[in-house]
């Protein structure tokens, strides 16, 4: 069985992780969100990407799902010192990730290029591709007529705003990465996975030519939202001020178009029905993944069911 990951940053790279351990290189690859890139010191960040990568290396930090665990914080204090920006922090190593991807770029090398790079120097043999080499922004209008870069609303402003719509800057002129492309025609099936559809899914099929391949291949998504909270995020809160009521229900909606199967949590079981009734075939587990045996747990389960959906679908 070959898998296509669409993912954005935390709760995607956990799993990621989970399937990482179960299927090799030929046979799961992941199209990451760079939707949440930007400047930052002028260094080029890109936080999703970057926290997949470190998850899969097993370098990640496990407290906060982000980072180099063991990481030291040296420069980002002597820069709060003399009053430079320290709202987003960057430990010193993860500052080695931004400094060789900054001037890389600057040379004009593709983002995709690097990260097959630096996924090689950390032991990375799964494919991990950038949506796309072309700079796509997901801005956040808000409810008091800001329009915010998505790092600026997310944590420089903590995500106090209330959201009002989102806008992916760039999409329409962005390319999708060839291999990307060509590992979503090769694959048996898709799975998204359990982050933000509105901000780390959708930013990845804002991009012209992923969606028309998408609407032909079988489609399974694990829900980001349990018993009406995001696992991680700020999913919840934003659906509510989108006018839906947070649910796992709500995120299937969102891909109910072009999906086959979905998968909820235990304390949401009682959304089954519904999303049978719109001809999504439900799994209902456990997928909160407290540790790496859980990921390794939930990647067994989404492959068991992934197979049924994606041979029904063929």
């Amino acid at each position: 069985m070959k898998v296509v990951v669409l993912a954005g940053g935390v709760g995607g790279a956990k799993m990621v992780d989970g399937l990482a351990a179960l299927l090799g290189p030929e046979s799961l690859s992941v199209i990451v969100n760079t939707g949440d890139d930007f400047e930052y010191l002028s260094l080029k960040i890109s936080p999703d990407l970057d926290t997949v990568c470190y998850t899969l290396a097993g370098i990640a930090n496990p407290k906060t799902g982000w980072g180099i665990e063991g990481d030291t914080w040296v420069t980002h204090q002597a820069v709060a010192e003399i009053d430079g920006p320290d709202w987003f922090h960057l430990g010193d190593k993860d500052l080695g990730t931004h400094l060789v991807r900054t001037e890389r770029l600057a040379q004009g090398e593709r983002l995709s290029q690097i990260t097959r790079d630096l996924c090689a120097g950390w032991g990375v043999q799964h494919p991990v591709f950038p949506m796309s080499d072309d700079p796509v922004r997901t801005i956040v209008h808000t409810a008091d007529g800001r329009a915010l870069g998505f790092q600026a609303y997310f944590v420089q402003q903590g995500c106090q705003p209330a959201v009002k719509s989102f806008e992916f800057r760039g999409s329409e002129s962005a390319r999708p990465v060839p291999g990307a492309l060509s590992a979503l025609e090769g694959c048996d099936g898709v799975i998204l996975a359990p982050s933000n559809p509105w901000v780390s899914i959708d930013p990845i099929l804002s991009v012209p030519g992923y969606r028309e391949i998408l609407i032909t291949k079988p489609v399974l998504a694990v829900s980001p939202i349990i018993g009406g909270k995001a696992l991680k995020g700020p999913a919840a809160k934003m659906l509510q001020e989108l006018g839906y009521r947070p649910s796992a229900s709500a995120v299937a909606e969102h891909y109910r178009e072009w999906l086959q199967g979905f998968v909820l949590d235990h304390q949401d079981a009682s959304e089954f029905e519904k999303i049978q009734r719109w001809r999504i075939i439900p799994l209902v587990t456990d997928i909160l993944m407290k540790d790496r045996q859980d990921r390794v747990r939930l990647a067994q389960e989404i492959l068991t069911f992934g197979d049924t959906i994606f041979n029904r679908s063929q």
